[in-house]
């Protein structure tokens, strides 16, 4: 939406100072498709663009200051209110199933995953949530101290993303993280799985005001419960994963073992 009206604007200045697309193109040094597809919104108006359209109208800046809407999203939209529960979160309990945590991703295993995404995200997009995420786990160290457990599941360690140095380089990172007296990272060895670990990733938070809530994700979904019969489900089976794991020492004997075979 932020492009079609941008483009929008763009193409409305153009017609009131009596400039054609051609015109417009050649100024900016792309041809009258390309200009089309950022007016009609289908492609996002280029700084360029609104250089060269707001000094031929003589918009005194007002087209310009369209390019601070036209930055990607830190986050995906389905996650924006979780990112801003988890930022005043003092407690949180994480279990997943398929990925390293987000909050103890390395870059380079961060830029692996988003770089597979589907569909392909631009480069563009890539590096500003790559810097969204590694500016979210200054968390793990803020004062006041927030409480972070985790519960990582077997597959998760051995999915090679990014390949075998990648891979090395952020389990190595885990076990680092894990050092921290506020941080415990736990386990859960393929064979000691309850089904409930088998549904997804799990996510449990606690604000200052002692509010709970609970966060579950999948394929282009998520939701964010607040109701207590809902939390208190998912507190429970949170739990049931967490009593399948390894202690906080075995797990990280568990990880470094698998660093050593890649």
């Amino acid at each position: 939406m932020a492009w079609r009206y941008c483009g929008n604007q763009i193409k409305l200045w153009r017609t009131q100072a009596g400039v054609t697309r051609e015109g417009l193109g050649k100024e900016a040094n792309y041809d009258y498709e390309y200009v089309k597809s950022m007016e009609q919104g289908r492609r996002k108006p280029t700084l360029r663009l609104l250089e060269v359209a707001d000094e031929m109208r003589g918009a005194r800046g007002m087209l310009l200051a369209a390019q601070d809407y036209l930055k990607p999203e830190r986050f995906p939209a389905r996650t924006q209110e979780y990112m801003a529960t988890e930022a005043d979160a003092i407690a949180v309990h994480w279990y997943e199933s398929l990925l390293i945590p987000g909050l103890l991703q390395t870059e380079q295993y961060a830029r692996a995953l988003m770089s597979g995404s589907c569909p392909p995200l631009d480069d563009s997009t890539i590096e500003e949530r790559v810097t969204a995420r590694l500016q979210r786990q200054e968390k793990l160290t803020r004062q006041p101290t927030v409480v972070f457990g985790f519960v990582v599941y077997e597959a998760a360690l051995r999915s090679m993303t990014g390949g075998p140095e990648v891979m090395r380089s952020q389990l190595q990172h885990v076990l680092a993280i894990a050092e921290l007296r506020n941080v415990a990272v736990q386990v859960l060895p393929v064979g000691r799985a309850a089904s409930a670990a088998l549904s997804g990733p799990l996510i449990l938070l606690e604000n200052a005001e002692h509010e709970q809530y609970a966060y579950v994700e999948g394929q282009e979904t998520s939701a964010l419960h607040v109701d207590r019969g809902k939390v208190s489900a998912l507190v429970q089976r949170h739990g049931m994963i967490r009593m399948q794991a390894l202690s906080v020492e075995d797990s990280s004997r568990f990880i470094a073992a698998v660093a050593e075979e890649l």
